[in-house]
């Protein structure tokens, strides 16, 4: 059978790396973020022959995989082998070599037999070689990050964080990447599947039990309507009321607890300071906008006043437009950018001020222990740039064109006032507070930001 090998090199030891793969949210954090991938269901643990069964969405292919794992030496060794799923036969050894006393080699060797009427080297007009490479840099890269992210806290006691917006964009992979960590993820929200620990509320009728948050240390909140479709006057209550009603019950249950959480981190975002600044550089002391957008900011961010004044720890984090290859902005401008339509909104001319998803976890993660950081705090690479040059440079690592532009009218036309705000519109935000604070981003640039999301680590 065809035999594919990967090692890098960790300054961590065999024993660390080995303890973070058997953690909870590892596999999710190893999960490309450029193909969907969603755990259906884990039966029993790795080192005692544990099964996982996702579903996977990779370019032409999609289906389900079933792996039972075995073979499992503590610090040093396991496997997971695919019962069913894209390969005719896939055997894969995971292996943590000890290299001296802090560091440790990490090596993937998978033997796999392609399906039935695949030929050569292709497997779902892909390159099998070209796949397992792209996947595989991406996993010893994220190990790296996520093992670096997490000894920086490692003599802090563990944390048990609630999470709400818990299932989405950001949400889900905070909870992975915190239970990769160690921490325990509670996730808050309505409507979740039964899992022991979630927490159930309903910020329309005010349910949310002060009780079920007692064991707290900290709560992220990230829920809130999706602002990215047209705006009517009734997806515009919607987007308001359900950051108002959130944040103020979340708010008002902490302040009213006589042993609260200690910290509260909120989401907003650089949309506080209004739709369109010009070239005006915006720290945390910027004054709000006027338009729809920065209106629902101060509401979302006011609303957290009553655990301000309880004396918690509140930080609202005014994101920066996140870029994830599997959903928001960027997910939603690759196909055209793919198919090589993509081009500037309006005359390029307006500031993006962004972060990679990845960074927004570390960001978050850093917060929860930063106990001298209260109060806003930009949350974006402090590297914005013109709208013309965020499209070159998705193009360049697309290797595609990237100079159809989209009109302002047609932007209008298409959008409406959500286009005249979010599209054309634009903020040169920088993380001023993060920056003073010593907070470093792993990807400040926008190219390595975007290489990593889109599995293009190579230039």
């Amino acid at each position: 059978m065809p035999v594919f090998e990967w090692r890098s090199t960790v300054p961590f030891s065999a024993d660390e790396v080995y303890a973070w793969h058997m953690r909870p949210g590892a596999f999710e954090r190893l999960s490309p973020p450029w193909q969907y991938t969603r755990v259906i269901e884990r039966g029993g643990d790795i080192e005692h022959g544990g099964t996982l069964v996702f579903e996977y969405r990779t370019g032409p292919l999609r289906g389900r995989w079933v792996a039972v794992h075995g073979d499992a030496e503590p610090g040093r060794r396991f496997s997971d082998r695919q019962l069913h799923g894209p390969f005719a036969e896939w055997e894969h050894t995971h292996s943590f070599i000890p290299d001296g006393p802090d560091r440790s080699v990490i090596e993937d060797h998978i033997e796999f037999r392609l399906p039935l009427g695949a030929t050569g080297d292709v497997f779902g007009g892909i390159p099998a070689s070209r796949f397992l490479e792209r996947l595989f840099r991406f996993r010893h890269e994220r190990t790296l990050a996520d093992l670096t992210r997490h000894a920086a806290h490692a003599g802090e006691p563990r944390l048990r964080v609630g999470v709400t917006g818990a299932t989405g964009l950001v949400g889900s992979q905070l909870v992975a990447f915190l239970q990769s960590g160690g921490h325990t993820a509670v996730r808050i929200g309505r409507g979740l599947p039964e899992r022991p620990g979630d927490i159930m509320w309903n910020p329309a009728t005010g349910k949310l039990a002060a009780a079920s948050l007692d064991e707290l240390d900290a709560v992220v909140h990230l829920a809130g309507e999706n602002t990215g479709h047209r705006w009517t006057g009734a997806q515009k209550e919607r987007i308001a009321a359900s950051r108002r009603q959130s944040t103020a019950l979340l708010a008002g249950t902490m302040a009213a607890m006589k042993r609260p959480p200690r910290a509260l981190l909120s989401a907003s975002a650089v949309g506080y300071y209004g739709a369109d600044c010009g070239d005006a550089v915006l720290t945390e002391t910027g004054a709000p906008g006027s338009d729809f957008l920065a209106g629902v900011c101060r509401e979302w961010e006011a609303a957290l006043s009553p655990a301000s004044r309880a004396g918690i720890r509140v930080v609202p984090m005014r994101f920066g437009v996140v870029l994830a290859a599997a959903g928001g902005a960027l997910g939603r401008m690759l196909p055209a950018f793919r198919a090589g339509a993509g081009g500037p909104f309006g005359s390029g001319d307006q500031w993006l001020s962004w972060i990679g998803l990845d960074d927004v976890i570390g960001v978050i993660d850093g917060l929860l222990f930063a106990e001298t950081i209260d109060g806003a705090v930009n949350v974006t690479s402090p590297l914005p740039l013109p709208n013309r040059e965020f499209v070159r440079t998705l193009g360049r690592v697309l290797r595609r064109p990237a100079v159809l532009p989209l009109p302002a009218v047609a932007v209008r036309a298409l959008f409406g006032e959500m286009g005249e705000v979010m599209l054309l519109g634009g903020q040169r935000v920088v993380p001023e507070r993060l920056d003073k604070a010593g907070f470093a981003l792993r990807y400040p640039e926008l190219e390595s930001a975007l290489r990593v999301e889109l599995g293009r680590l190579t230039a």
